[in-house]
């Protein structure tokens, strides 16, 4: 993500915390929020995706998805 737009979350921040938002400041900081989570997800996916298991006898194998049982 670009540095100034992780600035500009950092300034509605404080300014939150200080003033309050206009209802288009609170708009814009929902939307850049939900941006740097999205990059961050694609970050995180991609480097669990590189990530190679050796196991004890030297195979070498991609990490996999583990499967979760329903909850109820």
């Amino acid at each position: 993500m670009d540095p100034k737009k992780i600035e500009r979350i950092n300034e509605l921040a404080r300014k939150k915390k200080e003033t309050g938002l206009t209802e288009a400041e609170l708009a814009e900081q929902a939307e850049l929020r939900r941006e740097y989570l999205d990059g961050y997800r694609q970050n995180l996916k991609a480097m669990l995706d590189s990530i190679i298991v050796e196991e004890k006898d030297g195979t070498r194998h991609p990490l996999q998805k583990k499967s979760v049982p329903p909850t109820q």
